[in-house]
């Protein structure tokens, strides 16, 4: 029998069964949570539930739930009937849902109540999806999840997989073509528990551990799910938006001790006014997606006598390079690969750069925690590697002492507040707006979330970029054709776009125009 993360977390419900395992506030301050046994016993109900409904091994079910509890136990209630979860934010809209079903041939969607009506929209479109659950409240035409669980048994069930078996399908975005079905298989939680979940986000069973990633998303397992649970520590999970002050208020009152939060979270709780007035028991804390500036770093070293460590990884792997425990931190410095993973930097033709030189960040295809391919798409797959290294991606170099430095994407992903967005997703939402001819968005540098998206656009009438609402109204009606992150934050009119001989747009020297403003 292979590896399979919900049987580990099993066995910490065995050796304490009364240590609570997720503690869940909402904004009203209503607090819900589950003890380690308690939630062995409701995922042992859900999966035999499953099963007695068709659901089984190799069963592949997108799932599309907010914040709080119930993530913890679709997630491992699936795992244990050997199940692929196909993790989908609640941002998602109905053609994002669309192309993901139908790329992995879906048979199942979970979805919270309130976002049925974009599965509803899709759904004719689908025809791989046979079953429809929600949870939260009654919706017509899905069936209740949790009234699955009624009148099953709470007893250990766990169906036989292996190692190789797909656990994780999960989707990211590409330059071109649609987003990638990244394949992690069931052996992953147990390399990434081996790397990140011993050496960076380092929980122990007295912390409680809150990483901020919502459902959805890579970052969600990594933290949230696999290093806390996997570690038989206590997930914190906060239901609401984010405000600074908001969250300094929950780690003090609730005592959390271990914090992953983006770099723009970190950014604005440290300009939070009176900062010294919040009293924090942070052990230790972590960021990963961008660089954190120095003065975010000294001001949580100061205020909290906690220094807050870089990360870096990808969903295609794990955690890579990171500013460990007992490093010395280098601000702006990734830090350096983990214990036993081959991570270096490569040239074009895949020898290994010098010391400072600028190369490609590279991961040897050897690292257990690497993904298994891109789904149904050999030529992708291939593509991302350079002889042995998988390529990330992005460029940086490593200084004489093995510390990383990041400088910048090899192509036009834009990475903002930790999500990842691929231009021609946000221009493919504004031509479709009557008023706009052509465009191109780029990556433009922002103090708080490292960078926004932005969009250079001809309109079909020139006139009409007199409109002072225009640009709203072209930043909502992406919002509501793609999911509400990719929005342009910034909006420009212009008369042309750099372009190649051959027509493509340029957006190299948009990018540097940007970075040269900056």
């Amino acid at each position: 029998m292979g590896y399979n993360f919900a049987a580990e977390v099993d066995k910490i419900s065995h050796s304490t069964p009364d240590k609570r395992a997720v503690l869940c506030v909402d904004e009203q301050g209503n607090k819900s949570e589950l003890t380690y046994l308690q939630l062995r016993h409701e995922t042992n109900r859900l999966a035999r539930g499953l099963m007695a409904d068709g659901i089984q091994k190799g069963s592949r079910v997108i799932v599309l739930l907010p914040r709080g509890i119930n993530p913890y136990i679709v997630y491992l209630s699936l795992w244990k009937i050997g199940a692929t979860v196909m993790p989908g934010s609640e941002m998602l809209r109905g053609g994002d849902i669309r192309y993901r079903v139908n790329h992995a041939q879906a048979n199942v969607v979970i979805a919270d109540h309130t976002l049925t009506e974009q599965v509803d929209k899709i759904r004719q479109e689908c025809p791989s999806l046979e079953k429809f659950y929600t949870s939260g409240g009654e919706v017509d035409g899905w069936e209740p999840l949790f009234r699955l669980s009624d009148n099953q048994s709470t007893e250990d069930v766990l169906v036989e997989t292996k190692d190789e078996d797909i656990a994780i399908l999960s989707y990211t975005s590409g330059t071109t073509g649609g987003p990638k079905g990244v394949v992690h298989s069931y052996a992953w939680p147990r390399e990434h528990l081996a790397v990140a979940g011993t050496y960076w986000f380092d929980a122990v069973p007295d912390d409680v551990a809150w990483a901020t990633a919502g459902p959805g998303w890579a970052k969600w397992i990594w933290s949230p799910f696999v290093s806390i649970l996997g570690n038989g520590a206590t997930a914190f999970v906060y239901q609401g938006r984010f405000k600074p002050e908001t969250y300094l208020t929950l780690m003090q009152d609730n005592g959390v001790s271990l914090l992953c939060a983006t770099p723009t979270e970190y950014r604005l709780m440290a300009k939070v006014k009176d900062l010294s007035a919040y009293s924090l028991s942070l052990r230790s804390a972590v960021s990963a997606g961008e660089p954190l500036n120095r003065e975010v770093i000294d001001t949580f070293r100061r205020e909290f006598d906690v220094t807050v460590r870089d990360g870096y990884g990808q969903t295609e792997n794990s955690l890579l390079v990171g500013t460990l425990r007992d490093m010395e931190a280098r601000p702006g410095s990734m830090g350096t690969p983990f214990p036993g993973t081959r991570v270096s930097i490569v040239r074009d033709d895949g020898t290994e750069a010098d010391v400072g030189e600028i190369g490609h960040i590279a991961v040897h295809k050897s690292f257990p925690a690497l993904f298994k391919g891109y789904l149904e798409d050999e030529a992708r797959t291939q593509k991302a590697f350079i002889g042995e290294w998988y390529i990330t991606g992005d460029k940086g170099r490593r200084d004489d002492d093995g510390y990383f430095w990041f400088e910048g994407r090899s192509d036009d992903i834009i990475i903002s507040s930790g999500y990842t967005i691929r231009p021609f997703e946000v221009e493919d939402a504004l031509v479709k707006h009557p008023k706009v001819a052509e465009c191109a968005v780029v990556a433009s540098p922002d103090s708080e979330r490292g960078h926004i998206v932005k969009a250079y656009v001809i309109l079909r009438d020139a006139d009409d970029a007199k409109d002072p609402n225009l640009v709203e109204e072209l930043q909502n009606h992406v919002k509501t054709t793609t999911a509400p992150y990719k929005y342009p934050r910034s909006v420009v009119f212009v008369d042309s776009l750099p372009k190649t001989t051959s027509g493509k747009i340029r957006r190299i020297e948009l990018r540097q125009m940007e970075d040269a403003n900056k």
